[in-house]
Order: structure tokens, then sequence, then C-alpha cells
């Protein structure tokens, strides 16, 4: 895996929303792209590829929300890779430019959901993914509950019966999202919640409420990344990169059913994060942000021990002595994560980037990490698909 940086030009990123206050995709595709062009300097004509990340829509949706900018005949590919197609997106960007096939690429997510879509999703047993169904009724029986709520619940059930984490320190993770996204002007939900709030509705499945799982939402998010060589030519500000990045898929453990942390997808995060450790020669106590893919409550808990930043059964630990937050080891979602920011499936892999591009630019208002210059996003889509990145802030300037 190359160490070679790619520098990222300019990020965009609209309010995201309910189903029910949502505007066209393509509308927020545009806002979202002319943000990034805004930021990065540059206008359509000199992206040289595309590529489109959402999981509901048409099969060239991504021209379709591209054209309205020109219609300049470069490549433009659209990506489905479930709740990962986002990062997908921006993976196939910079190998691009790695490849020497581009020197400027942009890479974009949206999605336009309506309201149930996860409920719904992924039930249907002649779906590719009902392998899936048969994990979960396997450990735990058969269930009404959508797919995704019996897997990263039953996940949290395997995790509760090895290490003993009580239902109150898995709320605690929506507490903390919350709290973030007061200071996030494009999230979803900013209003605050006590444990006991997020406590009181009824469990959907093991310790999870309905608080503690990711909402529908709407909305864009877009990237440009290019090669040093272009920033330079063009005066872009050059002092954000990626640095390192990796995609994994699954491997026969995600399917054996022994544990529902690796189904959905901890097994595949630890081997991303590995990889992007090494390449990088940085650690996870390096680490000063990181916005990873918090669908559920149980998710953040479990990535913070696939990512390496607590040891394995040390999560409860890490997240009453508040390491995950301001004045901790390290800041996990500023933004307020998929909880509290929302989760457009095609989107948030981008959005990610966006905060984290503009953590390390100092650009995060009241949300600002002091002194951020690593920075590590997590997207995982199950199918499945992890992608881990490794953001820095490099010293040097091109203007």
């Amino acid at each position: 895996m190359t160490k070679t940086p790619i520098i990222v030009a300019g990020t965009g990123m609209t309010p995201f929303c309910t189903p029910a206050r949502s505007p066209d995709y393509t509308a927020m595709a545009l806002a979202a792209i002319s943000e990034a062009m805004s930021q990065a300097g540059i206008d359509y004509g000199q992206i040289d590829q595309a590529y489109v990340g959402y999981v509901y829509g048409d099969s060239t949706a991504g021209q379709a929300a591209l054209y309205p900018l020109g219609m300049s005949g470069i490549p433009v590919i659209n990506v489905n890779n479930n709740c990962a197609s986002g990062s997908s997106a921006l993976f196939l960007a910079r190998q691009a430019i790695l490849a020497g096939e581009a020197q400027c690429v942009l890479a974009l997510g949206f999605e336009q959901m309506r309201t149930g879509a996860l409920q719904s999703q992924y039930n249907d047993r002649t779906d590719p993914l009902a392998r899936f169904l048969n994990v979960v009724d396997q450990r735990f029986g058969p269930s009404d509950a959508p797919m995704a709520l019996r897997l990263f619940g039953g996940a949290a059930l395997d995790y509760q019966q090895r290490h003993g984490a009580p239902d109150e320190v898995f709320a605690m993770i929506t507490c903390k999202a919350r709290r973030h996204a007061a200071h996030n002007p494009l999230a979803v939900f900013r209003n605050p919640l006590t444990v006991e709030e997020v406590l009181a509705p009824p469990r959907l499945y093991g310790p999870l409420t309905r608080l503690q799982c990711c909402p529908p939402t709407c909305g864009a998010a877009a990237a440009i990344l290019c090669s040093a060589q272009f920033a330079r030519r063009h005066g872009i500000d050059d002092r954000v990169a990626i640095v390192a990045q990796r995609c994994e898929t699954d491997r026969p453990e995600s399917f054996a059913g022994a544990d529902l942390g690796e189904t959905v997808g901890t097994g595949m995060t630890r081997r991303a994060a590995a990889e992007v450790y090494a390449a990088s020669g940085v650690g996870p106590d390096d680490i000063d942000v990181v916005e990873l893919h918090d669908c559920f409550t149980s998710n953040e808990l479990l990535c913070y021990e696939s990512l390496g930043l607590v040891e394995p059964g040390g999560a409860e630990r890490f997240i009453r002595d508040g390491e995950n937050s301001y004045g901790g080891q390290v800041v996990v979602n500023p933004s307020g994560g998929l909880l509290a920011k929302g989760h457009p499936l095609g989107a948030t892999g981008l959005a990610q980037c966006h905060e984290l591009a503009g953590q390390l630019r100092g650009l995060a208002g009241n949300r600002q990490v002091e002194g951020a210059r690593l920075a590590l996003a997590h997207n995982i889509g199950l199918g499945g698909a992890c992608i881990v990145t490794i953001y820095e802030r490099v010293a040097r300037h091109a203007g």
C-alpha cells in the first residue's frame, strides 16, 4: 500500500435532514459540490473523473446529479457499497490519482431516503444478504425485528456476555453524540439527552432502544482530491492529505456465527486499521480525532476496540471516563456521528471526510479539536465493506 499523500483540495456538505424535509438529490448534490469547488478554488472543467456513491436511486443517478454542472464527457462511475458507498467513492478517487489516470477527481455521495427505509432493508430472504439472517437466527432465534437491528443488537448482547458492559454504557454513547452535535449546524438532532431518556423507550433488540439507532436521513457531501503537483500548479491549499487508506471485505469468520461482532465488521475493521497504521507510520495513540460508523451505539463501542483505541474489554472504562470526547484520549465523532448528525447512506463516508478535513484546517468552530494533526475515518457497510482512512495536516501550503 503506497504512502503517497493525496491532497484533499476541498469538501462540501449539505445540512442533513429527515425524509419529510428533503430537497431533491440533484439539488443537494449541486450544493455539496459547489461548496467543495469553492473551497478548492477550481471549476468543474478541471475535474478529470467523478465517483458517485448512493444506495437508493437509479443506476445513473450520478450523471443526473453532475450534468447540471456541465456535460464535460468525463468518466462518471456510480458506486453502491451499502453504507460504505461514500468512502468507496473516495477510495476509488484516490486510486485513480495514485495510478496516474487523473490529477483531480471528485467523490460525491448522496441519499434521498424514505421513512422506514432502514427498518425494511435486508429482510428479504431472497436478497443476497439473506446469509446474515441465517447467522443471527442461529444465535438468537427468529425475530420480526429488522435484520440490521438484530445484528447490531445481537453484537451488543455478545459483547455483554463476554465483558459485562451494562445497558447504560451503550446509552452514554448517544448522550455524547448529542452533546457533540449541539455544535454542528448540519446535524439532524442537536438537542441533548440524558442516559435515563435514552433508556426510557422500549428495548428494540438487546440493549438497544430507538434513541441508540441512527435515523433515516437525506443529504449530500463531496470531496475533491488532487495530486500534490496539481495543487502546486493551481495554488490549492495542500495542508490536508490522505496518507493511508484501506478497504477490506468479509472473510469466512463473518458468517461463522460465533461472534456477531465479526458479522457486523469488527474483523474487517481490525484488518483495515492495522494496514493504515502500518502504511502511515502512526498508531492509534497518535490519532487526535475520529469519525467512526456509529449506526448503532453497539457499533461505536465495538469500534473503540477494533480500531485499537482501547484494549479488548476496555470500552466501558473508556466511555465512563470520557476518553472518547473533548479533554480525553481522542475525540470521537465531533460531528455528532450517524446517531445525531444522521446517516444518508451514500453521503456518510464523505461527510466524515468533510468533518475531518475541517478539523485539520481549524474550521470546525465550537467543536474544534485543539491542535488536531492526525484524523481517522471508519465507514462500514454490511455485505460487506469497511474503509479506514488516515488524514494528516502537513506543514506546507501551496498558495
